[in-house]
């Protein structure tokens, strides 16, 4: 009869452990993929503004920012491309990276100065170029009635994956990017012996910025607190609010099914071991009348609705990962998903003993009050 409520046990908490492994497995991997992606967590300011640069660097220091750059106006951030195997002239947009940038993850050699470019995946391949090439960059404007073009020798540092954007992109030095800038503006830049005005030397203001959050979860409360600065942003909220409440639909499904099972539970097995005190009241009256006193005997049903739990969990554990097994490496592939659908972290295992140890020891203190209310005699009067 024991061995029957461990298979019961394990009836009631195996099923509960592969739906819990199943939430948990479907949305971490949701969650990992929004994460995973820095365009979910990047907050995107709509229009143009007045950002002073020690604003920026301010906001920059919050713990639930990872990354923000300066931006300049859309028209001055773009350059021609030229490169000596491909006859195409290649229209490029211009950002500005650093150290740190979540679009640029995989790449270890960020560009430096004015000279060197990080191409995006579709720009390398439309100017036909590889890590180490030499491409030309050119800059036009109309400055004081007359066309001009001044050309710059950029070495390709890197290249992104094709994931990080599917535009024609060039990851440049905040230098060079203000260095555009300037120029199209009839600016000097000294450093690149481009003539023009001389620059004011005053503290200067940028139109936008890139910024990224740590975190998708830090998404709502930096757009709240931008908009309470008066900056009106745009983000990918759809589809965290879609993630996070797929996790809090399923956290709720998940945990009225596993308090009704753990509540019918508790009840089957503190009535068996009500029961079980009933059959063994003779024995239980003998072990009284050997020395054992009524809280020695109580243990007797603790420790049985103990190992039950135990066993009734290792049990639980064991055909979980048989379907952990059968859900990832068998159903998975037959609906062409391409990721884990089911797995537990191992503190989750433990979590589920504690809680089924916590709920079998409730259960025996019924049997365990009942216990304490044998008298000796009571049980030996059917000797």
């Amino acid at each position: 009869m024991s061995g029957c409520f461990v298979l019961s046990l394990a009836s009631v908490l195996a099923p509960m452990m592969i739906l819990f492994g199943l939430k948990f497995g479907i949305v971490t991997t949701m969650v990992n993929g929004l994460i995973e992606n820095p365009i979910n967590r990047e907050i995107r300011p709509i229009g143009s503004g007045q950002y002073e640069q020690v604003w920026l660097e301010q906001l920059g220091q919050r713990e639930d920012i990872e990354f923000i750059i300066p931006k300049t106006r859309a028209l001055a951030a773009n350059i021609q491309l030229k490169s000596k195997t491909a006859k195409r002239i290649l229209p490029t947009e211009l950002l500005a990276t650093a150290k740190g940038d979540p679009l640029l993850q995989a790449i270890e050699a960020f560009p430096q100065g004015y000279h060197q470019v990080v191409l995006s995946f579709n720009a390398a391949k439309k100017l036909n170029v590889k890590l180490g090439d030499k491409i030309d960059g050119s800059l036009a404007r109309q400055y004081q009635g007359k066309r001009e073009r001044v050309h710059l020798e950029l070495t390709v540092s890197a290249i992104t994956d094709r994931t990080v954007t599917s535009r024609n992109v060039a990851f440049v030095h905040l230098d060079l990017l203000l260095a555009s800038e300037y120029f199209k503006d009839g600016r000097a830049v000294p450093a690149l012996k481009w003539s023009g005005s001389i620059q004011s030397s005053a503290q200067r203001n940028y139109p936008s910025f890139r910024l990224f959050a740590r975190s998708i979860y830090d998404v709502d409360r930096l757009v709240s607190m931008l908009e309470k600065k008066g900056v009106r942003v745009k983000t990918n909220s759809a589809e965290i609010s879609t993630v996070q409440s797929i996790d809090e639909n399923l956290s709720i499904i998940f945990w009225v099914i596993a308090c009704v099972g753990a509540l019918g539970f508790s009840f089957s097995l503190g009535a068996s071991l009500w029961a079980n005190v009933d059959r063994k009241r003779k024995d239980l009256s003998v072990l009284q009348l050997l020395g054992f006193n009524a809280r020695q005997i109580v243990l007797f049903p603790l420790l049985q609705s103990l190992y039950t739990g135990i066993l009734g969990w290792f049990m639980a554990v064991l055909v979980y990962l048989v379907a952990e097994q059968i859900i990832n490496y068998w159903l998975a592939p037959r609906l062409n998903i391409d990721q884990v659908l089911c797995y537990l972290l191992p503190q989750h295992f433990f979590w589920a003993l504690g809680l089924t140890i916590a709920i079998v020891i409730v259960a025996g203190f019924s049997g365990g009050r009942r216990v304490a209310k044998l008298e000796p005699a009571d049980g030996l009067r059917d000797i």
